[in-house]
């Protein structure tokens, strides 16, 4: 007589979990795409300026920003579905130089 009581409570239980908005949350634990980024606060700085008789260093590979030239998107708001995904952004740590 206990077990099929503490199965229904079991169902019930799994039943009620499922829809429990806290458990929804747990996939934006990470934050969600409203949050500010670290990469939205980037900025260029001015090109290096080198004296006069000094070699100027190799800036191929120098990462610019360019100017926005559209006008800004409406103000998403929070309750608004993300429209994608931005990639994670982490600086990776130097190795420590051997003595």
């Amino acid at each position: 007589m206990n077990r099929p009581i503490a199965l229904a409570v079991a169902v019930v239980a799994m039943t009620a979990l499922t829809a429990c908005h806290p458990l929804r949350t747990l996939r934006n634990v990470g934050g969600t795409c409203h949050d500010p980024k670290p990469y939205m606060k980037a900025q260029s700085v001015a090109p290096l300026k080198i004296p006069a008789g000094l070699d100027t260093p190799d800036n191929a590979a120098a990462l610019h920003i360019p100017t926005l030239n559209q006008p800004v998107p409406p103000v998403r708001k929070h309750t608004d579905p993300c429209l994608e995904e931005p990639p994670p952004f982490q600086v990776p740590k130097q190795p420590l130089p051997q003595a």
